[in-house]
């Protein structure tokens, strides 16, 4: 209770480690707490993709295309390392939107972002480009080819806030708020470890309520405010297959329904399907993806794709529930995917509530949350804007320089295999240097656990990015998992047991 902290911030999200990351870059004191692992929520069961939203301009959702037309450049610039163009290929389908309505929706979507760097879109002879070929032969001739990026989104979570650790802010994981209240004009929030469950108490100036799927349930702790925004809950579910075809291009893909699904290559061997959009209600912690959702996805691309995609084809599947601001849509499809705030001040000291937003956004969505907070924050106006300019942990680089980053790797450290190296590259930008270290063999790399997954790099995740078990591992700061054994993931389990004390990873014991 020493410490009185400038801004305390409920979620470990991308939206709360956005604020967080802007906060502290402006000199502000943060604190953040979030009850799981960071981006265990919504952010790391999305699409991996950081786009305008073509098909939100069917919704005259200008505004936020546009916004995020001009983010998407921004986020590639200061994180190339997890971020990558795309080619997208958008068959046309006669039955569905006319050839012409598709064509102006590219025109608008290459021109009012102010695109500078991604290639613009060209029409495609699918009977002759080679991009046409996994289509249905005879079926679709006509396509157009537009560009967006992909993203690894539960690293861009990661390294948020591992940016915002760097520049001061007490990021906390498994610590769940249980209470909030005023006393003397401050919010006091009591925390407790859910490993230990050990409680304490901070205090803060201003809270922010960056809860997601949970925003609702964190103002029943106690912070006495009548809300009047609503969360819609919107259950996304996607599935992975094995790769469906050769050439690096992703395809969005028109349903009947209105929809449309993307089929995007993945981690190189695979190809990642979805998104489905409906109602959920109950725990967002619970969601699954239902063999209802798994059989329409693979109804979707099958429509296209000459060869079939049937559910026992899945090797992963993953759903995640999206906090959207509740617009009153009538259709989960249509909800709106613009962000909104409530602030309050109930017993004078503010509280700014998080509704909606999507990850492609979520740096404006910081900028504005501190505009906001601007007349009771000290920093807000200090280095304004500086978020677009600064590059995130490993970021460091211009947006070509992935190879360039993999072939210094294998020349500072030739024991790595060239896959070994794109994955460290890919992962951590220049800081795979950092993570390395003096190693000079394979052998001071400590047990390798699978899929070039080494002791030395669970080591790191473990004393910077905040894993604190395999799945924090395997499936958040990687995606290993879809690689590695039964028998692999089982010796990472023993690591994890043999060095855990109440619940998390002794790192200094840890360290081959």
């Amino acid at each position: 209770m020493g410490q009185v902290f400038d801004l305390a911030i409920i979620g470990g999200g991308i939206n709360g480690c956005g604020i967080a990351r802007d906060a502290a870059g402006r000199g502000n004191s943060v604190f953040l707490c979030e009850m799981n692992d960071l981006a265990s929520g919504t952010s790391s069961w999305s699409t991996k993709l950081v786009h305008g939203g073509l098909r939100y301009l069917e919704y005259y959702e200008f505004h936020l295309v546009r916004e995020a037309l001009i983010e998407r450049e921004i986020l590639w610039r200061i994180a190339p390392h997890i971020i990558h163009p795309v080619r997208f290929v958008l068959p046309h389908h006669a039955g569905l939107r006319p050839a012409w309505l598709l064509r102006l929706g590219l025109f608008l979507y290459d021109h009012i972002g102010g695109r500078k760097l991604l290639p613009s879109t060209r029409s495609v002879d699918l009977a002759r480009d080679s991009v046409g070929k996994p289509l249905s032969p005879g079926r679709y001739r006509k396509g157009f080819e537009y560009s967006d990026c992909v993203v690894d989104d539960a690293r861009l979570v990661i390294l948020t806030a591992r940016d915002a650790a760097d520049r001061g802010a007490d990021i906390r994981t498994r610590t769940r708020a249980v209470e909030t209240r005023q006393s003397d004009g401050l919010w006091r929030i009591t925390v407790e470890d859910t490993l230990s469950r050990e409680r304490s108490t901070i205090a803060a100036r201003i809270l922010v309520n960056a809860g997601g799927p949970w925003v609702e349930q964190v103002l029943t702790l106690g912070a006495g405010v009548n809300t009047r925004a609503r969360v819609r809950l919107v259950q996304g579910s996607h599935i992975v297959v094995r790769k469906l075809y050769d050439h690096d291009r992703a395809y969005i893909f028109q349903n009947s329904d209105g929809r449309i699904v993307f089929a995007i290559p993945y981690r190189d061997d695979f190809t990642l399907i979805g998104t489905t959009d409906r109602d959920y209600e109950g725990d967002p912690a619970k969601v699954k993806a239902s063999s209802e959702e798994i059989a329409y996805l693979c109804a979707s691309v099958s429509e296209y794709l000459a060869k079939p995609v049937k559910p026992q084809d899945v090797v992963w599947s993953y759903a995640g529930v999206r906090p959207l601001y509740d617009d009153g849509a009538s259709e989960a499809k249509a909800a709106t995917r613009e962000y909104a705030f409530e602030l309050d001040a109930p017993g004078g000291a503010p509280l700014l509530s998080v509704y909606g937003g999507k990850i492609t956004t979520y740096r404006r969505l910081a900028e504005e949350a501190l505009e906001k907070l601007s007349p009771y924050l000290k920093g807000t106006k200090a280095r304004e804007g500086w978020t677009a300019k600064a590059a995130l942990p490993g970021g460091d680089m211009e947006v070509s320089a992935v190879a360039a980053l993999t072939a210094n790797l294998l020349r500072s450290y030739p024991f790595l295999t060239e896959g070994h190296a794109k994955r460290l590259a890919l992962a951590y930008g220049t800081r795979a240097a950092k993570m390395l270290g003096t190693a000079k063999t394979t052998t001071d790399l400590g047990r390798e656990f699978g899929a070039t997954l080494t002791e030395r790099e669970v080591c790191y995740l473990i004393s910077d990015e905040w894993a604190c078990t395999v799945e924090d591992v395997i499936w958040r700061r990687s995606k290993l998992g879809l690689r590695m054994s039964a028998a692999d993931i089982a010796e990472l389990e023993s690591w994890f047991a043999e060095r855990t004390e109440a619940g998390r990873p002794r790192e200094a014991e840890a360290r081959p």
